[in-house]
């Protein structure tokens, strides 16, 4: 839209939309700008999406760590089907066991309100390699002979197998560590002989020690624990009673343990690993850095991409563009970049993710991640082109004369 010049007097004036406003066809023309602009200068196009693309990666893999770290915190929590948890006094996560006294069983089940009661035992214990050398590891004893859940993600053997004594099943992603090759193999846990007889698959542990899944009595003969001695006890609510009653009814009677809900002791896991270690902690900052990092990486990209283009800006002022056409052509290339960016960057994650699916390193991408990191480019990319507009903005129309 070109504007009349000032001498042109003795014709009427245009009549449209007043200036600064957008008319029906400047929007349609708009998109179009953008999209030629864009895709002119294709090598300052590649630099803004390799600059989009690698901050999207970088985003994606430290927030897929951190899901992943949270997941591998709670796996066996949430695999554990329970209404409270029995736990000795002052445990701070589900992996820093301890044994109860072993009288707990008999009175949980006299209580009130409680329909069955499972015992688990955890515990950390060293395998001694077929090859040389140890290994420590968590051995996690569940009631299988008394129907309690079974190792899950078996992919080599089966949970029966379990029902053996002396067998284990170990992750197929620790084989190495364990110095051991699959099924069959033999080794030494805390000094007497197990087999494996079955493989997981993806079941990983934050501290990176492995897990070892046992019945209740392999893993009480094991860690040398009493028959009746257990670290939790999982107790299931008869449907027509009150967990909260329940809870304080088997407080008042084992005062000295705690008894936490489901939610409340994974919780209790979670910000243990995650806030009060530094292990935790360099997650944590490891995800905002990448937050960071990826919106300066996005806004200098895009912002040097507008700046390179100034000349280009400068002409269509000078013709009597408004701002708000400018302006809109400006945020149409960004969106159009981060639409691009994206599609780029999380199919390369995605096949990271794909690539590292067998190793100890346990990225997830989630749905709710996928849209996060959608709108975070988005945003991202609309945030460098306000930066830009600000920019732009100050154009003096005449100086594209004076070239």
């Amino acid at each position: 839209n070109i504007m009349a010049g000032p001498g042109n007097t003795s014709n009427p004036a245009p009549s449209g939309p007043a200036v600064g406003e957008l008319s029906p066809k400047t929007i349609k023309m708009a998109p179009k700008l953008a999209y030629r602009n864009l895709f002119h200068d294709r090598l300052s196009l590649v630099v803004t999406l390799v600059g989009i693309v690698f901050s999207l990666i970088l985003v994606a893999v430290q927030c897929g760590l951190y899901i992943g770290s949270e997941q591998k915190i709670a796996t066996v929590i949430d695999k554990t089907p329970a209404d409270l948890w029995v736990v000795p006094f002052g445990t701070k996560s589900f992996d820093d066991p301890s044994l109860l006294t072993g009288r707990e069983k008999y009175n949980i089940l006299s209580t009130p309100g409680v329909e069955n009661v499972q015992e688990m035992i955890v515990n950390f214990a060293s395998w001694r390699k077929p090859g040389g050398g140890k290994k420590a590891f968590i051995l996690v004893g569940l009631d299988t002979l008394r129907g309690g859940v079974e190792p899950w993600n078996i992919i080599e053997g089966s949970a029966a197998e379990l029902k053996t004594p002396n067998s284990l099943a170990v992750d197929k992603s620790y084989l190495k560590d364990l110095g051991i090759d699959g099924i069959g193999a033999f080794a030494e846990v805390n000094l007497q002989r197990v087999q494996v007889t079955a493989l997981t698959g993806a079941i990983r542990s934050f501290t990176t020690l492995p897990y070892g899944f046992t019945s209740l009595e392999t893993a009480r003969k094991l860690v040398n624990a009493a028959p009746e001695q257990a670290t939790y006890q999982l107790v299931k609510i008869s449907p027509d009673a009150d967990v909260e009653e329940v809870r304080q009814a088997l407080i008042e009677r084992m005062p000295d343990n705690e008894v936490l809900t489901h939610t409340e002791f994974r919780d209790r896991s979670l910000n243990y690993w995650m806030f009060n270690t530094a292990a935790g902690a360099a997650l944590i900052a490891g995800a905002a850095l990448g937050v960071i990092v990826g919106v300066v990486i996005v806004a200098q990209t895009l912002y040097s991409s507008t700046k390179d283009h100034l000349n280009e800006f400068a002409t269509l002022r000078a013709l009597g563009a408004s701002a708000s056409y400018i302006h809109a052509v400006i945020l149409i290339q960004a969106v159009l970049s981060a639409i691009i960016g994206y599609i780029v960057g999380f199919t390369l994650t995605m096949l990271l993710i794909n690539a590292t699916k067998n190793s100890t390193l346990n990225i997830v991408m989630t749905p709710r991640l996928a849209i996060g990191l959608f709108l975070l480019t988005l945003g991202m990319c609309v945030f460098a082109a306000i930066s830009a507009i600000f920019k732009v903005t100050r154009i003096d129309p005449a100086g594209v004369f004076s070239r």
